[in-house]
């Protein structure tokens, strides 16, 4: 009889819908394929339970199948779900929307981050007239979109001239940023980054004092000096527009976005992911003299075919995003992320340090972005290691192959990850001293994005 493995690789390219899904993203004692989700656990068909850390890609925060945002989600799918004009409900999740985010005069829905993404590139384009955009090379996706998988190794099927216009920079390294628009002069029409991912825009600066949602970095006395401020003015010396990604960092470092917790003004950004506690909304939005370009009502315009999509008003998403919106300003969902995160990072790290593990596997990142990292006997990083790590978490029935946690993680699930890291790294110290060989089962997990499979 196949496996679930074979089934789905035989009719979906990847066996998933997104690469990070893939077999090559999880170690051989993860369960193939899962049937349902609730509060911070996911049970596969056998019935067996795992306290979840992947949330679904980031994309849950309040827990899975949370009984309001559900049942707000039925409630529009009653109403029909998708009508022949704008609903009322996307139009009160427009101006919710504009409402919470500081920096949003206008909001286009999607259905996927990569359409709100190369939206956000279509904007810049039309409103400068120019066709490079910069990202970091340090940040792993932007869109699926030849604009930016043409700057990755994954390379086939795509026009060199259309991966021709994505140049790369380094994260945090202003000069590098500035050498571009010196050799590119006038031809830059947007830089697009993460607003921080487990790297801070500025961590010299914050090397004095331990981040939560009660100490954002937009109080800090040097905010004016760090990287994101400095992208900000740099494009706005050049006339390129300043988009911020927050697929992410949205509706986890703040509810207005990552932009409002370090305190920076974006021309344009888009959000996805944890806006609706896994239903499938995405947004582009920012400055009304940008959005506009994509408007209908300014007589005379050239027009700018900016985002159209049959379900991006879909109502079903857009009552799971009013409610999850409802949820955050009822309970501090956020100051639960980040209480929990530094929780979590403290316990981890003192099971390491009680098994003389701690220069082998170290906790990054600050507490609401959390990352494990893991290193092999000669102190070099190794996905080996990393793969044997999240191998053992699962035989003690928990799934972390990266840490996202949600409002579903409490002192139970706190005690079990715990419980189940000691138990994991216990066998990582024995694969230490005598070899991983003897250990690991099955491959290492591979990068998402490499030549060749």
């Amino acid at each position: 009889m196949a496996s679930y493995s074979e089934r789905l690789n035989a009719v979906i390219p990847g066996g998933a819908h997104t690469y990070s899904r893939g077999d090559d993203q999880f170690p051989s004692t993860a369960p193939q394929i899962l049937e349902r989700g609730e509060g911070a656990y996911v049970w596969d068909p056998s019935g067996r339970r795992y306290l979840d850390y992947g949330m679904a890609l980031r994309a849950v925060t309040l827990g899975y199948a949370n009984a309001r945002v559900n049942e707000a989600a039925v409630r529009e799918i009653g109403k029909g779900n998708n009508l022949t004009r704008a609903s009322v409900t996307e139009l009160l999740a427009a101006e919710k929307f504009v409402e919470i985010v500081a920096a949003a005069d206008m909001v286009k829905f999607a259905k996927n981050g990569s359409n709100a993404t190369s939206a956000a590139v279509k904007i810049a384009r039309a409103a400068t007239g120019r066709r490079y955009v910069c990202v970091p090379r340090q940040h792993p996706f932007f869109s699926f979109d030849d604009w930016f998988i043409g700057s990755t190794v994954m390379k086939r099927g795509i026009p060199a001239e259309h991966a021709a216009t994505t140049l790369l920079f380094e994260y945090g390294d202003v000069a590098s940023l500035t050498e571009l628009f010196n050799r590119h002069t006038g031809e830059i029409a947007a830089v697009m980054l993460e607003p921080a991912t487990t790297v801070l825009p500025c961590p010299g600066m914050c090397s004095s004092r331990r981040l939560s949602a009660a100490t954002p970095c937009s109080a800090c006395p040097g905010r004016d000096k760090g990287f994101l401020v400095a992208v900000r003015n740099i494009c706005s010396d050049n006339g390129a527009l300043f988009i911020l990604d927050e697929m992410i960092t949205g509706f986890r470092w703040h509810l207005g976005g990552a932009q409002q917790f370090f305190g920076v003004i974006p021309d344009l950004s888009t959000f996805g992911k944890a806006m609706a506690n896994g239903f499938a909304v995405a947004a582009v939005t920012g400055k009304r003299e940008f959005m506009e370009l994509g408007g209908i009502n300014r007589e005379g315009m050239e027009r700018t075919f900016l985002l159209s999509t049959t379900h991006g008003g879909e109502m079903a998403g857009m009552g799971a995003f009013l409610e999850t919106v409802k949820i955050y300003q009822e309970v501090d969902v956020v100051g639960h992320l980040w209480s929990y995160g530094a929780k979590l990072r403290d316990g981890l790290e003192q099971v390491a340090a009680n098994l003389g593990l701690s220069e082998y596997f170290k906790i990054d990142g600050p507490d609401i972005s959390l990352n494990y990292l893991a290193y092999d006997a000669n102190h070099t990083m190794s996905l080996a290691f990393r793969t044997l790590f999240s191998q053992e978490m699962a035989r003690e029935g928990v799934l972390m192959p990266w840490i996202a946690v949600s409002l579903a993680h409490g002192p139970t699930e706190l005690e079990k990850t715990l419980s189940a890291a000691d138990a994991a790294l216990r066998v990582y110290r024995q694969a230490l001293d005598s070899g991983i060989e003897r250990f690991l089962e099955g491959n290492a997990i591979r990068p998402v994005f490499r030549r060749t499979n």
